[in-house]
């Protein structure tokens, strides 16, 4: 595959994942996506087959940048992994009133939507959303083995939780305009793992 391949496809990729986040999926027609992104149609059918198709390499490509950004920030770094998992929610939890942050909000914007609507972007949404799950379970564990947590609760059952309690309050602060669901979570995150405020500073 050419770069010159590759760069179009992810131009278009790029283009479509900008006015999604703001529209939704289904307001969204491929002509305002080929317009912005300055490409012929021709070229669209050249890598996809269908908006379904584009949709569900949209969310890989969004998966993919985003758990470069899950493992910068929960890798090994010479910090406690305590610290490293928290630093994951803060990440979360830094938003403007009335908006989710970013590297979550493709997730948050799609699951609703196309869960019903596209099995393929629902499988690869589940499948991105484990692999971070994943990740999240790997760091639990290193907190246990290191010290920084200190309960003994079951690492993969609580990465879950943990997910399911920040998406949720994700959707809660898209309802609300304002981040009092995020503050929640927090609060609900640093007890279940029996931290002190001040780790998520």
């Amino acid at each position: 595959m050419s770069n010159e391949h590759t760069d179009v496809k992810q131009h278009i990729l790029d283009t479509g994942r900008t006015i999604i986040l703001g529209k939704g999926f289904s307001a969204v027609g491929l002509n305002e996506i080929l317009a912005t992104a300055q490409v012929p149609k021709g070229s669209f059918y050249h890598y996809f087959k269908s908006k379904e198709s584009f949709g569900e390499a949209l969310v890989d490509s969004y998966m993919k940048d985003y758990l470069t950004h899950v493992d910068l920030l929960l890798l090994p770094d010479g910090t406690p992994a305590a610290e490293r998992l928290m630093r994951y929610w803060q990440s979360w939890a830094s938003t403007g009133d009335g908006q989710t942050a970013e590297c979550n909000c493709l997730v948050v914007k799609l699951s609703g939507e196309v869960s019903d609507m596209s099995e393929a972007m629902r499988v690869a949404l589940l499948r991105g959303t484990n692999l971070i799950i994943e990740r999240l379970g790997l760091c639990i564990r290193e907190g246990l083995a290191d010290g920084s947590l200190s309960n003994d609760f079951d690492a993969k059952q609580t990465a879950l939780t943990l997910y399911e309690l920040w998406l949720g309050a994700a959707l809660l602060t898209k309802i609300r305009r304002e981040r009092s669901a995020m503050d929640a979570a927090m609060t609900a995150t640093l007890g279940l793992l029996k931290l002190p405020r001040l780790t998520a500073a």
